[in-house]
């Protein structure tokens, strides 16, 4: 019987770190795949510009191919076909149903979801009826149901996530330690996150919650950043006039004066 270590994520987007992860797994975990098991949606966390899904899955099967399992390590879209919201319960009983005569599953999971699997939809039921492997997030030390899982000690830890990949992608940084290059190369032909389409997002959040000066200061500091003192000034002003709380915003715009009236002296003083 084979035995399929099942990897859920967003995978949003797939990163050097979730292939390294599976790796290892190949290599010390007795098992014949891993298989990364793209997931709609979490039903328990925002929707933190989440790419497509089949962009996801794209992106996923790059990477694997990448890998060094290919035959090994593979990306799902098996809950892409299953009723939505998505929940890994379901999923696990469609796959013990329809392929449990022939495999048998293991869930592969970080650190930092252990204190949520009660939170899951039938968590008992994954507890009983499936293997849940453990791997180490920083920060996080596992203290529940230690008697129902098994700690990858020795896993590699990653010190990034998919949404450092984004931040830096969405702020124009150098993201390719992070990535593999047909996955950067992927997200740069779909635009899925760069600078001007980060700033267009919040251009529309700003046009939908007109009174939220969150999105406001967001959009402040990616102009400061690319040194558009006088957009940054104007979407400071207005997240200060919405929220005068906001000293953090005080400050930008203090500094932005200081450059300005730095720049005018320098221009009428020579």
């Amino acid at each position: 019987m084979k035995h399929i270590v099942l990897y859920f994520g967003s995978f949003n987007p797939i990163h050097r770190g979730h292939i390294a992860l599976a790796e290892w797994v190949a290599e010390h975990v007795g098992c014949d795949e891993v298989v990364l098991v793209v997931s709609p949606k979490n039903p328990l966390k925002a929707d933190d510009a989440l790419a497509p899904e089949l962009d996801r899955f794209e992106m996923a099967e790059r990477a694997c191919a990448r890998s060094r399992y290919p035959d090994w390590i593979k990306p799902s879209v098996i809950e892409f076909m299953l009723e939505k919201p998505s929940y890994t319960i379901n999923t696990l009983r469609y796959l013990t149903q329809h392929y449990g005569k022939e495999m048998r599953f293991s869930v592969l999971m970080g650190a930092d979801l252990v204190p949520q699997l009660e939170r899951w939809r039938d968590y008992r039921e994954i507890l009983d009826g499936y293997p849940l492997l453990v791997y180490p997030r920083r920060g996080f030390s596992v203290t529940q149901h230690l008697d129902r899982i098994t700690l990858l000690e020795e896993a590699p830890l990653c010190d990034y996530s998919s949404t450092d990949v984004r931040r830096a992608l969405e702020q124009g940084d150098d993201a390719s330690a992070m990535l593999a290059p047909e996955v950067l190369a992927y997200i740069r032909e779909k635009r899925l996150w760069d600078p001007v389409r980060y700033a267009e997002r919040l251009t529309e959040r700003i046009g939908a919650e007109p009174q939220n000066a969150a999105p406001l200061v967001e959009r402040g500091r990616w102009h400061y950043r690319r040194q558009e003192w006088g957009r940054a000034l104007n979407d400071f002003n207005r997240a200060l006039s919405l929220d005068p709380a906001l000293d953090e915003v005080r400050q930008y715009i203090a500094q932005i004066e200081e450059i300005l009236a730095f720049r005018y002296t320098d221009i009428y003083n020579p």
